[in-house]
């Protein structure tokens, strides 16, 4: 289809969006207008008011025009080409070669990602500034040929007007689900408010020693609902009616990078991409941001640059993944074709000769990729983020780690400071198991309701698991204050606790021991003195 035909589809598209919401005003106007003329003051009110509530969200959406457009401030540093000589000569080879204009602007940001823009001008019928988004965390797992055919790739978007016309069907689609996502917010928010006032009355007729009825908000928001699923329907018609050019517009860009970098390098780097999105998501939760609840980042130019670490210390791991592609659409209005299906497109492609052999890394076309990644992280994270404490890994491992099991044992704390007061230390719970208060504290633990309704034996054997573990890491804790443990870095596995030689096979058994039907503190405490005469050896690891 023509880029204009295209331009009046879309337009079209936004045209229906806008009549559907005339066609809802209309409607509750009409029934407005029969209220007030056919039933009673309190009535037709009631009604009135509950039709400008539903009109809100269907104004709201329709006088919202546009998408956000850029204020100027972007996602990461813009690069001129004599920031970035190697860079930019790739990106105007590429273009060349692809038979489209280059872009005006390159932009680095932080994700596993590239995309291409233009700010076109009369509904996209005419061509307007380019920019292009690479980033640095997919660069840093791509070779400088992989890196090619995302470059081709994103360029080929440029030469059916795929860019112009984007923003355009965007703007629709987000005007769509921006108003169903304002309907579907009210739904909840009623909701909630009808579960607390039953919940209110509950408490009230349980204070009388009347029965509570259930709580059912089944029909609370069901006005909002109702309106939210005709949006729906028309989102999904609007995502029906463009799913066939953009499905196009990703195969045609496919067949671009293909031609112009190679088939098995065009291949290779969207199965790269599918498996540095499960890498990223997982460095980032598990390593870039272990420590913000402790206040702590890694080093300046760590955050995103640490990725590299990952990448390299599991380089087989990450190979396995690039035969799990996904083989189906990310959600309901998800619009590209699954990868596994690019890609198997392009691997039907005939032999051209290129056999996808590694290059250097792409990170290589960069003059400062260090400073890169450090610069990142002005645009990438919050002032707040900012401002925290930056350490070195071993550090911030350890140090959030044990944060993170101090507040996990809170609730053990809690019930041996009750018992015998103070801070609630290993050695206080200790004391306290020797003076009969085992069972006591674990009934002050969180429990499951079989687990509360539990008496002897039986409650015994609930409250042991709990005792057991939150008394582990009481021990732990203390013995790595003591300097006798410490949880070390692994990049190519999980962070792995480090005791003092002996410690480690006699903690099981100390702390069986100690929860045992008849308590033995003794154990643990020869085992925690130990600890402290031993705080500078090194023993086995044992993973966390």
């Amino acid at each position: 289809m023509a880029p204009t035909l295209r331009a009046v589809r879309a337009l079209v598209l936004l045209a229906g969006f806008h009549l559907l919401g005339l066609l809802l005003l209309g409607a509750l106007a009409a029934i407005d207008w029969a209220a007030v003329t056919w039933t009673a003051g309190f009535v037709y009110t009631k009604v009135i008011i509950v039709s400008v509530l539903l009109a809100v969200p269907v104004v709201r959406g329709m006088v919202m025009l546009r998408t956000p457009r850029d204020d100027g401030e972007t996602p990461g540093p813009r690069v001129t080409e004599a920031d970035e000589p190697r860079l930019w000569q790739t990106v105007r080879e590429l273009a060349e070669q692809v038979g489209t204009r280059a872009p005006d602007e390159i932009v680095l940001v932080a994700g596993v990602n590239a995309a291409v823009t233009e700010d076109a001008r009369l509904g996209g019928l005419l061509p307007g500034p380019r920019r292009m988004y690479l980033g640095l965390s997919l660069m840093a797992g791509l070779d400088e040929t992989q890196l090619r055919a995302v470059v081709a790739h994103e360029l080929g978007h440029f030469v059916h007007a795929d860019t112009r016309l984007g923003a355009l069907v965007g703007r629709g689609q987000a005007q769509v689900l921006r108003t169903i996502g304002h309907f579907e917010e009210r739904a909840e928010n009623t909701a909630a408010k009808e579960r607390a006032r039953q919940e209110r009355r509950a408490a009230k007729r349980v204070a009388r020693g009347k029965e509570a009825k259930a709580v059912d908000t089944s029909g609370s928001g069901i006005t909002y609902r109702t309106m939210a699923r005709i949006y729906t329907g028309y989102a999904k018609l609007y995502v029906r009616a463009t799913r066939s050019d953009s499905r196009r517009q990703e195969f045609a860009a496919d067949l671009a990078a293909a031609r112009i970098a190679g088939r098995d390098a065009t291949a290779a780097a969207l199965r790269a991409t599918c498996a540095l999105d499960a890498a990223h998501d997982h460095y980032m939760r598990c390593y870039a941001t272990i420590g913000v609840d402790a206040g702590l980042l890694p080093r300046p130019g760590e955050v995103f640059g640490g990725l590299r670490r990952l990448l390299a210390a599991r380089a087989d791991e990450l190979s396995g993944l690039h035969g799990r592609l996904p083989d189906a659409a990310e959600g309901p209005y998800d619009t590209h074709p699954p990868m596994a299906e690019r890609v198997a497109r392009i691997e039907a492609l005939p032999y051209d000769g290129r056999g996808g052999e590694s290059a250097g890394p792409s990170l290589g076309l960069l003059a400062d990729a260090d400073g890169r990644f450090a610069e990142i992280e002005k645009y990438a994270l919050t002032p707040q983020a900012l401002g925290l404490r930056r350490v070195d890994w071993p550090e911030l491992v350890h140090e959030s780690i044990r944060a993170e099991r101090e507040a996990a044992s809170g609730p053990l704390r809690a019930a041996v400071a009750a018992e015998r007061g103070g801070p609630g230390t290993a050695s206080a719970m200790l004391d306290a198991i020797d003076a009969g208060a085992l069972w006591r504290i674990g009934d002050q633990l969180p429990q499951s309701g079989a687990a509360r309704a539990a008496t002897g034996r039986a409650a015994r054997e609930f409250a042991r698991p709990g005792l057991h573990s939150g008394l582990r890491q009481l021990v732990v804790l203390e013995l790595a204050d003591r300097g006798a443990a410490r949880w070390e870095l692994s990049w190519s596995e999980a962070a792995r606790l480090d005791l003092s030689p002996g410690l480690a096979g006699r903690l099981g058994p100390a702390l069986d021991a100690a929860v045992a039907d008849r308590p033995d503190t003794g154990p643990l405490r020869a085992l925690l003195a130990a600890g402290e005469a031993d705080a500078d050896g090194k023993g086995r690891s044992e993973a966390v």
